[in-house]
């Protein structure tokens, strides 16, 4: 009985200390609404999440040209599709959408990405031509979509597209 009681007083001081350990970045995410604070390039953003931490998301399923990459430099359309980002989401509250892998290598959010009014931002970047298709296995919800629209931009010769041959 009392290696009994012993052993109870040892989970409740073990759960004791894990609550005052801090939350973890991804729970503080669990919000319905998070402001964007900073868009980062045309495929990645930092929302503002409780007590003002900034967590960086990554937009999921897309790919756009880099604009800080060490060994790339400014790629063609960079600037142009992080500017179309800016203006879509900069300042904006968004809602995030999570698939089977929640967050990247680096640490990142991998998130698709909702305004308050319902666009779909990373379909929007692909729509336009800003952004082409990645998917990375397991996050596939919405490769269908994403292909449809860069068929559709391709055709179109929108964005990333214009000036190629179709």
């Amino acid at each position: 009985m009392k290696d009994h009681r012993l052993a109870v007083g040892w989970v409740f001081l073990l759960a004791a200390l894990l609550a005052l350990l801090p939350t973890p970045v991804i729970s503080q995410v669990d919000s319905t609404t998070l402001q964007v604070v900073r868009v980062i390039d045309g495929d990645t953003i930092q929302v503002c999440c409780m007590f003002g931490d900034r967590v960086t998301v990554r937009y999921v399923g897309v790919d756009t040209p880099e604009i800080h990459h060490p060994m790339k430099g400014v790629e063609r359309a960079g600037k142009e599709a992080s500017e179309a980002n800016r203006k879509l989401v900069d300042g904006k509250t968004v809602r995030l959408e999570f698939d089977v892998q929640e967050q990247d290598r680096y640490g990142r959010l991998l998130a698709y990405v909702y305004l308050e009014e319902g666009t779909f931002v990373n379909a929007w970047l692909v729509e336009n031509g800003y952004a082409v298709v990645m998917t990375v296995p397991p996050n596939v919800k919405h490769q269908e979509l994403f292909l449809i629209l860069q068929r559709e931009a391709r055709e179109a010769g929108r964005g990333l597209w214009k000036g190629q041959s179709r």
